[in-house]
């Protein structure tokens, strides 16, 4: 049997060739990984993100432009609440991080904060696992980091992630930092808003685990973020210790759940591009090549949702109606199959989920034939 053509010809080369001629790699952070984590079934996003295609790009070529991420208003104010934030050497950022996570330890006094830079995302890494392994060797003082960068493999694809900054406690053990811009309104923020940003918090405590994993002893990984936002309506920071346990369970299943990006590669046609320069025609074609998982959480999280909301519509399929309608119906993937079945014109009789709609179909009936009584007109 010949070897896949992605061992062939080496993985990273193919993922080149999916990606197009010359086209920049887009990296993936934290923010589009806990999205495809939290739909793994997805192996149309799962190919894209590993290739680093860019799916704005690709969404705009296929005629559904995508209007998700972020304004520029909100990047723009975004960035000047973290420089405040980690002015003065991050002296307001540990205060928090002593007052929210840590009290029993030293109050933050002229605390380290490593430089970080270095040539490319790999030497970043490297110079972030050295700082980590330094201060968990030099444990007693608080250690900022900022923006360190971090890996996480994902389906047998390295992906680069840039937590706001990581805490080193004088105890030796790590948190993730979280900056973020919406207000926290009488000590609590938006619960949505607080939820995403766990989701992404989980993301780097994973990270860190790997990190982690390779010292000895290895250092704790704390897993109660902090949560920095503005205060009520002003610019002053406040913060809010998060527990991310539950949300970085789920996306460590998750993880673990997508298909290998090489596996994904192998089923594609020969001559596969996903490059936005490419005719309508042989674009839709190639994305077409990759089945989708499609669901309305997508409209918030991938830039080809609307492509694919439109595809979805187009079978007939139920995964438009939400993941909790399609997993009530069993093995019945269009609206048509649905319909038959409650009709009684086709399905198991023995299935529950044609049963079911049997029934309410039946209930439906009964209700309808019910003579509303006569309201005598006012006079």
């Amino acid at each position: 049997m010949p070897p896949p053509r992605t061992r062939g010809k080496g993985l990273r080369h193919r993922l080149a060739e999916l990606r197009g001629p010359e086209a920049p790699a887009k990296a993936l952070d934290a923010r589009a990984l806990a999205a495809l984590a939290a739909n793994p079934g997805c192996r149309r996003r799962a190919i894209l993100d590993g290739a680093g295609v860019d799916k704005a790009a690709l969404a705009s070529a296929l005629g559904s432009p995508s209007v998700f991420g972020q304004s520029q208003f909100a990047f723009v104010r975004g960035n000047a609440f973290e420089a405040k934030v980690k002015a003065d050497g991050g002296t307001e950022l540990l205060r928090l991080a002593h007052e929210k996570l840590d009290r029993a330890a030293e109050p933050p006094a002229g605390a380290r904060v490593p430089d970080l830079t270095a040539q490319g995302p790999e030497g970043r890494t490297a110079r972030t696992e050295l700082a980590l392994r330094e201060a968990a060797e030099a444990p007693g003082a608080w250690t900022l980091l900022d923006h360190p960068m971090l890996a996480l493999d994902v389906a047998g694809s390295p992906a680069f992630l840039e937590p706001d900054a990581v805490v080193v406690h004088p105890d030796g053990s790590w948190t993730v930092v979280e900056i973020k811009s919406f207000p926290m309104l009488d000590g609590a923020a938006d619960p949505g808003k607080v939820g995403a940003a766990a989701r992404q918090a989980a993301v780097y405590v994973l990270a860190l685990e790997r990190v982690a994993a390779r010292l000895d002893p290895a250092p704790r990984v704390r897993h109660r973020i902090l949560l920095v936002c503005p205060k009520d309506f002003s610019n002053l920071p406040t913060a809010s210790a998060v527990d991310v346990r539950k949300q970085r369970a789920v996306t460590a299943r998750q993880l673990d759940r997508l298909t290998r990006i090489e596996e994904i590669a192998d089923t594609l046609p020969e001559g596969t591009c996903f490059s936005p320069e490419l005719p309508a025609e042989r674009l839709t074609e190639a994305v077409e090549s990759v089945p989708a998982t499609y669901a309305p959480e997508c409209l918030s999280a991938c830039e080809l949702a609307f492509h694919c909301r439109d595809r979805a519509r187009a079978q007939d399929m139920v995964t438009r109606l939400g993941r909790p309608v399609r997993a009530e119906l069993g093995g019945l993937t269009t609206i048509g199959e649905v319909l038959a079945a409650a009709r009684g014109e086709s399905g198991d009789p023995d299935d529950p989920a044609v049963a079911a709609l049997r029934r309410a179909a039946a209930l439906r009936a009964e209700a309808l034939e019910t003579a509303a009584p006569e309201v005598a007109p006012c006079r």
